[in-house]
């Protein structure tokens, strides 16, 4: 089913003791439970590590239940979920200490560190991951080096990293491009170089092929950390800063509260039309949580907090949904 072309954000009502404003942070959902990691409420500045969880039913977080080795509070951290598991990868804390690979299992709420950076992938920062029903897929990031445009898979049977052939020339490395995982191809939606990128790549993984993808429609401004999800064959995306601060991380730039669709078969873009009225329209944001989620029966995106135009951090829980 397609995303419908045009619907309004719900404002989904939070009770409990929740994460609270923050950017820079994650959200994976595992039933009708959603996760949240990480984030930073000041520029650079990790608030904490508690996993918070939100029940999509009852509309109330708490904080997890945790055992074992949890990852040291940190932000630019990602996270998606396979089966009853979280996989939790990357962030960094303000001494630029990198996180390394972390599960976090629901039915058991331990935590394990599954591939500490001295021995696994090189820690990184605002990189952007997907999963399918085996691998966790990371691309991109910025590392102590600089930003790489490698794509790696952990693998959670074999319990072990798998490196992909590099994206070459043509896709710079960046940070927090989309990330998504639509019919065995790994797509790579625009991101971050020092400038805002506008390029589209496409990893095939039953060829090992990269190919740039030229596009047509509504082809939505460059941009970097926004949400990116799958729903069937398309791409939707929401937000993001499409211009930076003259302050780079330290201000907010240019954010976008537009939300658009992409056909990864005919790769025609369309801008979906945002008809929530005027005074309950979210604020545009980037640096945001976010997780394709099933709420009352509707598929849809949900989306956390993030940065606003004032600098602000959010604290906010919003839900599009993709059916009428």
């Amino acid at each position: 089913m397609s995303p419908v072309a045009e619907n309004k954000w719900v404002k989904v009502s939070q009770k409990g003791a929740g994460p609270g404003p923050r950017s820079s942070h994650a959200l994976a959902v595992v039933g009708n439970k959603v996760y949240c990691f990480g984030g930073e409420l000041k520029p650079t500045i990790p608030i904490d590590n508690d996993l918070y969880v939100f029940d999509l039913e009852t509309q109330e977080w708490s904080i997890a239940p945790a055992t074992g080795d949890a990852p040291f509070p940190c932000f630019g951290v990602s996270m998606v979920p396979i089966g009853s598991t979280i996989y939790v990868y990357g962030g960094r804390d303000d001494s630029r200490r990198y996180n390394g690979l972390y599960s976090y299992e629901t039915l058991t709420n331990k935590w394990e560190l599954l591939s500490p950076v001295e021995e696994g992938l090189p820690g990184r920062s605002y990189h952007s991951m997907a999963g399918d029903d085996r691998k966790v897929y990371v691309f991109g990031g910025v590392t102590a080096k600089g930003r790489v445009n490698t794509l790696h898979a952990y693998d959670v049977v074999d319990r072990k990293w798998v490196e992909y052939p590099a994206a070459g020339e043509a896709c710079k490395g960046r940070g927090a491009p989309g990330l998504v995982v639509v019919q065995g191809k790994v797509w790579v939606l625009f991101g971050f170089d020092g400038n805002e990128l506008g390029d589209i790549h496409c990893f095939d993984l039953a060829s090992g092929e990269w190919t740039a993808v030229e596009t047509t429609g509504d082809v939505p401004p460059a941009r970097s950390v926004f949400p990116a999800v799958s729903s069937g064959k398309y791409v939707v995306i929401y937000g993001g800063e499409e211009e930076p601060h003259e302050l780079m991380h330290m201000g907010a730039g240019k954010l976008s509260g537009d939300l658009y669709k992409f056909d990864t078969e005919t790769l025609v873009w369309e801008k979906i039309v945002d008809g929530t009225e005027e005074e309950k329209k979210p604020s545009p944001r980037g640096w945001c949580a976010f997780a394709a989620v099933v709420k009352n029966g509707e598929e849809g995106l949900l989306v956390h907090g993030g940065n606003s135009p004032t600098n602000e951090r959010l604290d906010d829980l919003v839900f599009w949904s993709f059916s009428s």
